[in-house]
């Protein structure tokens, strides 16, 4: 298992995670044992957005005996009201549904305490002006019951928001090539929707911006729904008209900016040796780029590069993925920040190295220039 710093919280978490809704609908000892078992593989994130009881006593009872070796994404504003799950910012509310994640996981804190599920603006604007709320986040990392704060959203705009706000650490975010399709919504059922507008191709402006801006501020994403669903394993359900593998999925979402771990659902040890396979699985396995290009809809547009690494192997052994993503991220600023130069000047080699052989382009299968750009790049950061 391969692990990425988690943005400016430096918790160093597994690229593969443990999205934990669909616990319980098994046995509390089957889920048990299944949370065990990818632990077991290197897994060492989870979410757990549940309220409810019975999902709660399951993580409890698996991370028992290794507490310190799991990072929890404990959601505030997620609660169990007369049976069921009630998302509020009432603080009452909030209190109780949080101490009984506390006392059913068996511990007096979380790593990171999640804002939960801010979509819309009206609610954005409560969570993080100074009021009742606010204040009970702030109180429970003043208290260490949480070490780090997060923020839960389907979003772009909202997440563009938190990663600029300052004080948000990180962003849990719904991360996979359909949704990217979408532009920003405060209705997570339009991205389920059965059919997209034949118009739509691409990230969206809007997310390109939004995973670049976490970059820049050093807000690091968990992923969630990389899978949509499951809908993207369908060529007849998935919005391409082509299926992706889960490793392609994860390759997907993990090779956008700030992205640091990729949380999918799992129901058995099985669809959890099928993600984990994605750290011993080769370029040909990973490459979603050739089947996003060739899609019969919503193709990807030609000349954005996705950074997929399709474009390796260069025989100068440029990191030409990398050096794409820092030449992006650079050009958004009016200058070139001295972090990224930092970045571009630790790798091994640079752009200036190209020999023009644009072997790396017939290769590509959205169609950049690579040469053009690593040109561009070497005169931005001058090497």
């Amino acid at each position: 298992m391969e692990y990425r710093r988690l943005g400016k919280t430096d918790l160093m978490v597994s690229e593969i995670g443990f999205g934990g809704e669909w616990l319980e609908r098994h046995e509390e000892s089957e889920s048990v044992e299944l949370l065990k078992y990818a632990h077991k593989q290197g897994i060492n994130i989870l979410d757990c957005w549940m309220p409810d009881p019975k999902s709660r006593d399951i993580i409890g009872k698996a991370i028992k005996e290794d507490k310190e070796g799991w990072y929890i994404q404990g959601h505030i504003g997620s609660t169990y009201q007369n049976g069921q799950y009630t998302r509020t910012r009432d603080v009452k509310q909030c209190r109780i549904a949080f101490e009984d994640l506390l006392t059913r996981f068996g511990t007096d804190y979380v790593e990171l305490g999640m804002i939960h599920y801010v979509d819309l603006e009206s609610d954005w604007e409560v969570v993080s002006n100074p009021g009742a709320y606010r204040d009970y986040v702030m109180e429970l990392k003043a208290q260490g019951k949480i070490r780090h704060i997060g923020l839960s959203t389907h979003n772009p705009e909202i997440a563009i928001k938190a990663a600029e706000c300052g004080w948000i650490e990180m962003i849990l975010f719904s991360v996979n090539p359909a949704f990217d399709l979408m532009p920003p919504t405060d209705n997570i059922d339009n991205y389920f929707a059965d059919t997209y507008e034949d118009s739509l191709k691409g990230v969206d402006p809007v997310r390109v911006r939004m995973y670049k801006i976490c970059e820049q501020n050093d807000v690091g994403i968990t992923c969630m729904k990389p899978f949509a669903g499951g809908r993207l394993f369908d060529k007849e359900r998935s919005p391409f008209g082509a299926a992706l593998t889960p490793v392609q999925c994860i390759h997907y979402a993990l090779t956008k900016p700030g992205v640091c771990s990729v949380l999918c659902g799992y129901d058995t040890p099985e669809q959890v040796d099928a993600a984990v396979q994605y750290e011993t699985s080769d370029d040909a396995a990973k490459d979603y780029g050739s089947v996003l290009a060739g899609a019969p809809k919503h193709t990807f547009p030609g000349g954005e590069c996705t950074y997929c690494g399709h474009c390796k192997p260069c025989p100068m052994d440029i990191d030409i993925a990398m050096v794409n993503k820092l030449y992006d991220l650079a050009v958004m600023q009016p200058e070139v920040p001295e972090s990224l130069r930092e970045h571009y000047r630790a790798l091994t080699h640079h752009a200036g190295e190209c020999i023009g052989c644009r072997s790396c382009e017939s290769r590509c299968p959205f169609g950049v220039g690579v040469a053009e750009r690593m040109t561009r790049t070497a005169e931005l950061f001058g090497e």
